[in-house]
């Protein structure tokens, strides 16, 4: 009786999953059903956590340790630390953590960061001989020409790749998104401001971008140094600095509209300024500019990954706008137009949620890009700061050093699989969201 319940519940299941015809529920039958995106999908989740816990997986200090009968988590405690809440105790202040006599100690599986330097092991070979203590404190991928463990590298490169990707293609979905939904929703006639609401929003934006950035680009810079939470902070703070300036500049607007003259509206033709502004950025070669930007600015992950999000929105503003020249006349924009809500309304509660299937699969292009891009850098040695280890740049050692085959294979290969996962997920994308393959 209990297995015919069981069988029964399994049936009633795949039944009501069949039965879900809504367009998410059918864009991840079709997703699943594309094998190799899947995948890919599962092995990028699985690079995801391994940059997310990098400092749990491949540090020098103990994951949890005992010392003078106190128990400390240092690689939690380096967290706080980075974001200013906390310092660490005296006795932790500029040691050597291997030496460290602890009452007990575990450390991570890789008991090394990617700036460690063993001088007794230059350029030692993964399947050769090294002189270290134990198999514990052994280097499976070998080092590089000062010594540096090539696999604690790779798993830090791993999250300088994933943050290059992830933060620039968000930087250029988010200018796309906007651009391309103010264009397309109200094209050349709808949308309207007041002539000093329109100064004041140009000047803020210029402010905005100056001092929440580029005036603070160095601590953008160094915080990429101190730990991931630290350039969480940094970035979040010049958003917050950029919004609260837009937002200042408007209110003091808000008097200046008394004036009749300030005060009258003028129609802002959006969509061909976009669309202008669109062609002049697609002109630009990407690498030419970012070789122009870094050759003026001091080496930086930072302005790395501004210019790549600068450049690499103009496909989504493309595909936003595209997609709402035609939600806009569909009936249900229209009785929320009619029923009195504002446009702005309209457009980003009703319209915009329905536009944006095709933002996903350039966002997954974007990212392989990006990745790309800045192991390119990486490789010609510019715009990343020397301290930094990334693939790009583990690559490039094994230009001086034909016979260090280790590292020009290691960090070759996961430069090669990371993109090849992303393009085939943006492909498993295009099929799933493409109602003309629906099966």
């Amino acid at each position: 009786m209990f297995g015919k319940k069981k069988g029964n519940d399994k049936q009633n299941a795949e039944q009501k999953k069949e039965l879900d015809q809504s367009y998410w529920a059918y864009v991840k039958r079709q997703f699943r059903k594309n094998k190799r995106a899947l995948y890919s999908f599962y092995i990028v989740l699985f690079l995801a956590v391994i940059a997310v816990f990098a400092d749990f997986i491949a540090n020098e200090k103990p994951l949890v340790c005992k010392y003078e009968g106190s128990i400390y988590f240092p690689v939690v405690k380096e967290y706080a630390v980075d974001l200013g809440l906390a310092q660490w105790p005296k006795h932790f202040q500029n040691v050597d953590w291997k030496t460290i006599n602890y009452d007990f100690a575990v450390f991570p599986p890789i008991p090394y960061l990617p700036r460690n330097l063993d001088y007794s092991c230059n350029y030692c070979s993964p399947i050769g001989d090294q002189p270290v203590k134990s198999t514990r404190w052994r280097h499976w991928l070998g080092t590089d020409d000062l010594g540096r463990d090539v696999l604690a590298g790779m798993i830090h490169g791993t999250r300088i790749a994933f943050m290059v990707g992830i933060v620039a293609m968000g930087l250029a979905t988010f200018i796309g998104i906007i651009l391309g939904a103010f264009a397309g929703f109200f094209g050349d006639t709808e949308f309207k401001m007041s002539r000093i609401s329109v100064v004041f929003t140009l000047i803020g934006l210029f402010l905005g971008f100056f001092y929440g950035f580029l005036s603070r680009s160095y601590i953008l810079s160094d915080s990429f140094g101190e730990g991931s939470g630290a350039v969480f902070k940094q970035l979040l703070l010049g958003i917050g600095i950029m919004a609260g300036i837009v937002a200042l500049a408007n209110l003091i607007a808000i008097p200046f509209k008394k004036i009749k003259f300030l005060a009258k509206p003028v129609t802002i033709p959006i969509d061909i300024l976009v669309t202008r502004l669109i062609e002049i950025i697609v002109s630009i070669p990407t690498l030419v500019l970012i070789l122009a930007v870094v050759a003026v600015t001091e080496p930086s992950i930072f302005n790395v990954m501004l210019v790549i999000g600068l450049l690499r929105w103009t496909g989504i503003a493309r595909f936003v706008r595209a997609e709402l020249l035609r939600v806009r006349r569909l009936e249900y924009i229209e009785a929320a137009t009619a029923l009195g809500f504002s446009k702005l309304r309209a457009m980003f509660k009703h319209a915009l949620p329905n536009a944006l299937s095709p933002v996903f699969i350039a966002v997954a292009f974007g990212i392989a890009a990006a990745i790309l891009i800045e192991s390119f850098l990486s490789f010609l040695g510019i715009g990343v700061p020397a301290e930094v280890i990334t693939w790009g740049k583990l690559l490039a050692i094994a230009r001086t050093a034909p016979a260090a085959w280790w590292m020009a294979i290691f960090p070759g290969f996961a430069i090669f699989i990371t993109v090849t996962l992303f393009n085939l997920i943006g492909e498993g994308l295009t099929d799933a969201l493409d109602p003309r393959l629906k099966q």
